[in-house]
């Protein structure tokens, strides 16, 4: 029995120091990951930014009850999907920030999820307060300003992140080239593997 305990005492020695060490990489310093600010999503679960970690981010910034542009960048970020590869789609977050956070609450962003079949689990939508929100949006050189009760004027921009956080590119315009936003998050997963 004394023979017994001691080899599995050695035994779990032996595992112990032998596990995987977790290697902690330093963020650089520009990236978004380092931002300290809370988040809801669309399942009002509370975040940060540093929860996307690890993946590639195809950011805008948006609100819900828009009727001109947001229309047309939702339907962006959804022809950017269809197009980024199938095989990259799992290493992808598809990250749509409201700039509207009184209206856009995490139940709002969650309707709208589902009515414009954005619904997958690489679609983040986010929310927070208003200081967060205009933080997060001079990250990204985005403006926006309320011009009426129900209405913003704002830049229309789309950021890709590497899943480190830094900002690899913006498309801005409605104009954007769905293919060469594809093809650059495509790249930034492969170089990140």
């Amino acid at each position: 029995m004394k023979y017994f305990s001691v080899l599995l005492l050695s035994f779990l020695a032996f595992v112990a120091c032998n596990e995987p060490k977790t290697v902690q990489t330093e963020l650089p310093t520009e990236s978004i990951f380092r931002l300290t600010s809370d988040w809801q999503n669309q399942d009002n679960q509370t975040m940060q930014l540093k929860d996307l970690q690890g993946k590639t981010l195809v950011v805008v910034m948006i609100y819900t009850s828009c009727k001109t542009a947001c229309p047309v960048l939702v339907a962006k970020m959804k022809s950017i999907e269809a197009a980024i590869n199938s095989k990259a789609i799992d290493k992808v977050s598809l990250v749509l920030v409201s700039i509207d956070p009184k209206v856009d609450i995490p139940e709002r962003l969650k309707e709208f999820a589902i009515k414009n079949n954005m619904d997958n689990k690489h679609w983040v939508f986010l929310t927070s307060n208003e200081t967060n929100t205009q933080e997060f949006a001079n990250v990204l050189s985005m403006k926006y300003k309320k011009i009426s009760p129900i209405d913003f004027s704002h830049s229309n921009i789309v950021s890709i992140f590497s899943p480190d956080g830094q900002m690899v590119t913006q498309e801005e315009g409605l104009e954007i080239d769905i293919q060469k936003i594809a093809d650059i998050v495509n790249q930034t997963v492969k170089k990140f593997k």
